[in-house]
């Protein structure tokens, strides 16, 4: 096996797949970049019999004489004829692989696998067939395949109706690394930085290895942004459209939900989308907002107390966040523009609410910071209502209503320096919690908590109000794997 960094549920999982006594059919999904065919790749690097990837935008005959080509080398030497269609390719297949599964488990590996789903192609029930038919029935072969349009893996293979109906035995969605898992990157990289440089580089590109990779030793979170995202033709200037496009057959409506959110942080309705951007109210939209959810760019949110229809959708994707608030305007200015802005008043007021995010993606690490790891949680936000009070309105950053008849409300603040606490700051926060309880009219212990980048200096002053405050070292902590 080669270096796997972090994926530790994953890795645990692929080894009892290598271990079962039957055939396996593997759907791995993820975003683009995200290191799925690297996690194949080094965790079967010696027993990948057959591997092929599909073609973006090809056609029918390429995509087949792709997959010829591809056979060669797993059977060097022989002559192979491009099949006619995909009922054939799999036929050659099965031809020339069923000897070499005889002794031991082997694995066949289809990348980019919606790919090779061309309109009329065929290859859907070439496929179903082939499984139902033969592979299903090889107790030594492991059949993983893998895509990046996350949606179309769910809804054609996951949840697929015909012939693959209850046929995949295991799947994973593979998402970004935690901060547990970036430090260790890092650190398996020789780029030594601290947390807070660490937190400023995941506030710009997320968890996505591929990105995380263009960080060279010896360079601030600073200098690697200026680099990475500004300079001419660097790597994530221009990544924002072909992360929408390759994903998204008409990506035009994807790109405009996720401006719309960039431009509202604290997150939008479904019906406020529609009214924002003047959409039709049928099942496109629907279809849409999942799509972007499943594929990890989108999260929705639902408000203390209300039901799902209620959900607040918020744009959580860290890279499409940085480019919409700063790359996309500044792509004429190149090199030296992040030294310029990372400090200014617009990235203060952005990194509270990327920080806000990123709070909200560790909730693990939270409640075991809180050692109420085993205790149910159902975690949201919440908003006042508008007009129902003569204090001021208020919104409340991550509730955490237990099972233990407690709730944990959460205020997160971003800050290059221990944070101070002020009495007015403390009457807001108090403003908060008093109408929280006012509002939803509950009857459990509520707990106010803060979670700050390096602490608060002061809360001996406010002994007994702050119950919990917690620090980003608390967000790097790695979460056991589950049993």
């Amino acid at each position: 096996m080669g270096v796997i960094i972090g994926r530790a549920e994953e890795a645990q999982l692929l080894s009892d797949i290598a271990g079962t006594p039957e055939a396996e059919l593997v759907a791995i999904y993820g975003r683009r970049r995200i290191g799925k065919t690297y996690l194949v790749h080094n965790f079967f690097e010696n027993d990948i019999l057959f591997e092929v990837s599909g073609l973006h935008n090809a056609s029918l005959q390429e995509q087949l004489e792709n997959f010829k080509d591809c056979l060669l080398k797993t059977v060097p030497g022989k002559k192979i004829p491009i099949p006619g269609n995909w009922l054939q390719a799999f036929q050659q297949l099965i031809k020339y692989i069923q000897p070499q599964i005889k002794k031991r488990k082997k694995v066949l590996f289809f990348d980019e696998f919606p790919w090779m789903d061309s309109p009329r192609s065929g290859f859907m029930p070439a496929f179903e067939n082939f499984w139902n038919s033969w592979a299903s029935r090889q107790k030594n072969l492991i059949v993983i395949i893998c895509g990046s349009a996350a949606s179309w893996m769910i809804r054609r293979v996951v949840q697929n109706k015909g012939g693959l109906h209850n046929r995949i035995t295991r799947q994973i969605r593979l998402r970004p690394f935690s901060l547990a898992e970036t430090e260790a990157f890092f650190r398996a990289q020789h780029v030594t930085l601290d947390r807070y440089q660490v937190l400023q580089l995941y506030m710009a590109m997320g968890g996505v290895p591929q990105y995380l990779k263009q960080v060279k030793r010896g360079e601030s979170a600073v200098q690697a942004i200026d680099r990475v995202c500004f300079s001419k033709d660097s790597y994530l200037a221009n990544e924002f459209n072909n992360l929408y496009r390759s994903r998204f057959d008409s990506a035009q409506h994807h790109i405009a939900i996720v401006k719309a959110l960039a431009g509202k942080p604290s997150g939008l309705t479904r019906n406020e989308i529609i009214d924002t951007l003047r959409l039709s109210s049928g099942g496109g939209i629907t279809q849409t907002l999942d799509e972007l959810a499943e594929s990890g760019f989108i999260t929705s949110y639902v408000p203390f107390g209300k039901t799902v229809k209620n959900g607040i959708y918020k744009l959580t994707d860290e890279y499409s966040l940085f480019y919409l608030k700063f790359i996309a305007a500044n792509k004429k200015t190149g090199r030296g523009t992040w030294l310029k802005l990372f400090n200014t008043a617009s990235w203060k007021s952005w990194s509270g609410y990327a920080f806000e995010a990123i709070c909200q993606k560790h909730l693990e690490q939270l409640k075991a910071a809180l050692g109420i790891s085993g205790i149910y949680t159902k975690d949201s936000i919440w908003r006042s209502r508008a007009a129902a009070t003569a204090r001021k309105s208020a919104q409340i950053d991550l509730v955490m209503d237990r099972s233990d008849r407690c709730i944990n409300l959460f205020e997160m603040k971003f800050s290059a320096k221990t944070f101070v606490l002020t009495k007015a700051y403390l009457s807001e926060l108090l403003n908060k919690q008093e109408l929280f309880i006012e509002h939803t009219g509950t009857r459990k212990t509520v707990f106010l908590g803060m979670m700050t980048t390096y602490g608060i200096r002061n809360t001996e002053d406010f002994a007994g109000i702050i119950q919990h405050q917690l620090s980003m070292d608390v967000l790097f902590r790695p979460v056991q794997p589950a049993l």
